[in-house]
């Protein structure tokens, strides 16, 4: 923990401190930005305590009493319940306004992971509670250069993959076959085990009305069949097999056949103007050193969608935090599920992936977007799809 980095973003955004508590791993946010092993198993509550000014502090259990061996700062020990309390105030006495893993009414649930009844004992100090959102997001969804390069890495090999499902499902449907779905996942899972890269469960291949689902999976046994004419759906997402790898989430479209028809090529064209007028709304605000929060670049995204007049079918959020999981711990581009808050900062990675779904399709387009320190705008992953793939006539890779 970078203890002067976070006393200096206390006090930037006017804070007198950070309480960061976890019971039983309920708060693996706070585990993580302090460096402690989110599978160590600590059965007591233990809370650590930055003040904007001075030295940390801690309080722990008698039994595990070590709980916090290794970081800096004062230790109480309390033993009984009153103790516990009388801990958590001294804590944050003297204080006016903290941060905690909190949400006002949850209305991120990402971050909330303090229960109520902490928040109240905390306020029975005097002192209020905000959300910690930034805060995490800085410690823990900020890239270094290390993790931008595995995450190049991973894109290159996120954007080959479609060219070998999509050129499976061309070759065999071309030669008068058909493909199931499962067959096209363990195509782009041998791809990621042949070039260095993993993923924490399998890619989504979904043919015409499964695309309409936006987290379909296929099942062994009961997946779709592709056949010519038919609409696919490709959602795949890995990371370098690296202890520090970050991952690329990529989506795109394809047909079976030589003419794309009517409505894919419409909704795709919506679909790609909704992405692109997210991407703008970031390279604008930072270009322009606007403060951006992940709510307006879902509205830029889900403002061209509903002018067309399909605002119900955009039935999720235009985008998610990107790190050492698919769905990381930063700002999410939501004004939908949530009403997100949280800047977008630099060295940060995000998802934008707007789409519209239907009873008998459903399509997105998904690339990925960082944000570098000196604020200039990436998009990862190849050139963003600009139409639906046709791949017959089949004319190999």
């Amino acid at each position: 923990m970078r203890i002067a980095e976070c006393q200096e973003l206390l006090r930037a955004e006017g804070l007198d401190g950070w309480l960061l508590y976890d019971f039983r791993g309920s708060n693996p946010l706070a585990r993580r930005v302090l460096g402690l092993p989110v599978d160590r198993f600590l059965s007591r509550r233990w809370f650590y305590f930055i003040p904007a000014h001075g030295a940390p502090r801690q309080l722990v259990h008698r039994i595990e009493s070590g709980a916090l061996e290794g970081l800096p700062g004062e230790k109480t020990v309390y033993l009984r319940y009153g103790e516990l309390e009388a801990g958590i105030v001294g804590l944050v006495q003297g204080c006016s306004r903290i941060a905690m893993e909190y949400s006002p009414r949850n209305a991120n649930p990402y971050i909330s992971r303090v229960d109520a009844g902490t928040v109240e004992v905390v306020r029975s100090a005097g002192v209020e509670v905000v959300s910690s959102g930034d805060l995490v997001q800085w410690f823990e969804s900020r890239w270094d250069e290390e993790q931008w390069a595995l995450h190049l890495e991973a894109a290159v090999v996120t954007e080959s993959a479609f060219n070998k499902a999509f050129d499976y499902m061309a070759r065999i449907v071309h030669s008068g076959g058909e493909v199931r779905e499962t067959e096209v996942q363990r195509v782009i899972l041998d791809h990621f085990a042949l070039n260095g890269v993993v993923c924490d469960h399998p890619p989504i291949v979904a043919v015409n009305s499964h695309a309409g689902d936006p987290h379909y999976s296929p099942i062994p046994g009961a997946d779709g069949v592709i056949r010519r004419g038919d609409f696919v759906l490709v959602d795949l997402w890995a990371r370098r097999d690296h202890p520090r790898g970050v991952y690329s989430d990529l989506t795109r479209v394809a047909f079976l056949g030589e003419v794309v028809p009517e409505p894919y090529r419409s909704m795709f064209d919506l679909v790609a103007r909704a992405r692109d007028a997210a991407i703008s709304r970031v390279r604008s605000a930072f270009a322009s050193n606007e403060v951006l929060r992940g709510w307006q670049v879902d509205d830029a995204a889900r403002g061209v969608i509903e002018a067309a007049g399909f605002g119900e079918a955009f039935c999720h959020r235009t985008g998610h935090s990107i790190g050492r999981e698919t769905h990381g711990n930063g700002a999410n581009m939501d004004n939908l599920e949530t009403r997100e808050e949280r800047k977008v900062l630099t060295r940060t990675c995000f998802s934008v992936e707007p789409g519209v779904y239907f009873p008998d399709f459903g399509l997105r387009s998904e690339v990925n977007v960082f944000v570098d320190a000196n604020g200039e705008v990436h998009v990862t992953g190849g050139a963003p799809q600009t139409e639906v793939a046709a791949l017959l006539p089949y004319r190999g890779i």
